[in-house]
């Protein structure tokens, strides 16, 4: 579960580190009192879970309050799901760098991360210059200790003053990390000001999902979604990303998915949603039918599974099942294999369902369905 910027923030304030005085805002009338309050100039920061948002033009700097409210409402009004801003004060910048820490998974280690060249151009750095980002681990259960701190921002090329103050930066971050239970903790910037002091200019946590349970002060809520389906999918457990074109897709595996939207590109159609109907949602076939037949522009749903765990006869089983209740008013197109794929097939052609064992034809036919044409 990723956190957003200002949540991630109230975090790093509670540990200790520095960040800018800010307030949040839902309506542009807020963000215009937020502006008065904390005096300009501020940043207007779209509280989305992307990168690039300066790029996209969804982070604002703004020298009035009027200016706020104008470009907060351009912010709402704006394409990409802006729901809440974070209205900043903006600060007097002389250097970025970029710190964080996450898990290196053939190390079993914390990996830390820091650059002094830090920004929104730190991919471009990662790939061009990779010897300026330097690296460290730490033994999660020990944790990282002062020497490994120091060693670490002396590698970077940072010495004096500034050495001193980003020793306990880097050793808070990793208290952040062990105590939320985090895949990933992020400073990107770490703003070095012109007076000498160290603020947080952006802020990502992301906690592991297996330990939300232990993380009770945040939870999923629909600001964390593009749309209410995948709001709702989610809350049921079951993955689930919401397109615009017209096959429903019920796949099993990310793999087995990426291949099926790939051939449906290619053979002209284009895919509405992708649902996984694999893993421990194999039994659940008629939420997983229900959430795909409530998207509009779905003329055609399309199943594809390979499972050996997951049963193919079962998933038939379940979706000839749900056919019988939800009775979907689009056709159906089924590509099941797997464990007892003999059973499934007969069980699906019982159902007036044609059992395609082939990939590529299933997608051909659920393609000339979506253009009116039958096969």
């Amino acid at each position: 579960m990723k956190l957003f910027e200002y949540q991630a923030k109230e975090v790093f304030a509670r540990y200790g580190l520095t960040v800018p005085p800010s307030l949040t805002a839902l309506t542009a009338s807020e963000a215009e009192q937020a502006a008065k309050d904390l005096e300009c100039p501020v940043v207007l920061k779209s509280q989305v879970l992307r990168g690039g948002r300066g790029k996209a033009g969804l982070i604002q700097l703004v020298s009035s309050p009027e200016e706020a409210g104008q470009k907060a409402q351009e912010l709402f009004d704006s394409p990409h799901g802006v729901r809440r801003l974070l209205v900043e004060k903006a600060v007097d910048i002389d250097q970025e760098i970029y710190i964080s820490v996450t898990i290196d998974a053939e190390k079993a280690e914390a990996m830390f991360m820091l650059s002094i060249e830090g920004g929104v151009e730190i991919e471009t750095l990662a790939a061009e210059s990779p010897e300026k980002i330097h690296f460290e681990y730490a033994d999660i259960t020990r944790g990282l200790l002062p020497f490994q701190a120091r060693d670490l921002i002396y590698r970077a090329g940072v010495e004096g003053d500034l050495a001193k103050k980003l020793i306990p930066v880097v050793i808070k971050l990793f208290s952040i990390f062990k105590d939320y239970d985090a895949e990933l903790v992020e400073i990107n910037p770490l703003f070095l000001t012109k007076q000498g002091e160290l603020i947080a200019g952006d802020g990502k946590i992301m906690i592991d999902d297996n330990s939300a349970h232990r993380q009770e002060e945040y939870s999923i809520t629909r600001e964390h979604f593009d749309s209410d389906m995948d709001f709702e999918a989610a809350q049921d457990g079951i993955p689930y990303l919401q397109f615009d074109g017209e096959i429903s897709l019920m796949c099993a595996g990310a793999g087995l998915t990426t291949t099926v939207y790939d051939l449906i590109n290619y053979e002209g159609g284009t895919v509405a949603n992708y649902l996984e109907f694999g893993g421990p949602n194999y039994k659940r076939a008629k939420r997983a039918m229900e959430l795909c037949l409530r998207n509009r522009t779905a003329k055609v749903l399309l199943v594809v599974t390979f499972g050996t765990i997951a049963r193919a006869d079962v998933m038939a089983e379940g979706i000839v099942s749900a056919m019988q209740e939800l009775k979907p008013e689009i056709p159906i197109v089924t590509c099941i294999r797997g464990t007892n794929e003999e059973a499934a097939h007969k069980t699906l052609a019982a159902a007036g369902l044609d059992p395609l064992t082939d990939t590529e034809e299933a997608v051909r036919k659920a393609v000339s369905l979506c253009r009116g044409e039958s096969r």
